[in-house]
């Protein structure tokens, strides 16, 4: 049984962050980083609620988070 859930991050256009499983149909987004932590395990919980009759996930996933810099940011 699987027991991570891999998160990717990117910054909107429109000034939020977005995060979204890559093997999962689980996307959300928030104002800031620490919101979007608490979003993110909030519909990781939910997904694996409504998804699955039988669990194919533990039910206390590690959930790992992938954030790129923008290019701008290393200089």
């Amino acid at each position: 049984m699987k027991n991570i859930i891999q998160f990717s991050i990117e910054e909107g256009q429109d000034g939020y962050f977005v995060a979204h499983a890559l093997n999962y149909a689980i996307i959300t987004q928030a104002k800031t980083l620490e919101d979007l932590f608490k979003n993110i395990r909030e519909a990781t919980e939910l997904h694996l609620e409504a998804s699955f009759e039988e669990p194919i996930i533990g039910k206390s996933p590690s959930i790992l988070i992938n954030y790129e810099l923008p290019l701008s940011a290393h200089a």
